[in-house]
């Protein structure tokens, strides 16, 4: 971790504490995860740390723009670092898994968005939704 996230706490008025540490630490590890499995994963480190605190740190590492959010199940949001490169997400119906795809795959469709609507995509909120060639 660079010291550039510490900063950009700093700059918008919030502490920088071990737990937010922590929080951001298992985001990056897990690399796509939901709350609770942040949570399940801190707690290896900290029983200090609760569901809320979970909560309320991943909203304030978005807004930092640290990390994202995709929706990718029926389940709890799953965050992950933007310290990826840029993706989008295939989820398989079936298995399940899920499927990082870079943006230039999109780009026709993008670039036909903001030609015909004026439309900017929010590549990092996609999630396809199918089945994978294992489950055709």
């Amino acid at each position: 971790m660079t010291t550039d996230w510490r900063a950009r706490l700093r700059e918008k008025g919030y502490r920088l504490t071990p737990q937010r540490e922590l929080i951001l630490e298992a985001v990056e590890l897990l690399g796509h995860a939901t709350p609770d499995e942040v949570l399940a994963e801190v707690r290896t480190h900290s029983t200090a740390v609760n569901a809320s605190t979970v909560y309320r740190t991943l909203e304030v590492l978005e807004e930092l723009g640290l990390v994202r959010h995709a929706h990718l199940s029926d389940r709890a949001p799953t965050y992950h670092s933007t310290s990826e490169h840029e993706h989008f997400h295939l989820v398989c119906r079936n298995c399940h898994t899920v499927i990082s795809v870079d943006p230039d795959v999109l780009t026709p469709v993008t670039d036909r968005l903001a030609a015909d609507h004026g439309f900017t995509v929010d590549i990092g909120h996609l999630t396809v939704f199918g089945t994978c060639k294992d489950h055709s």
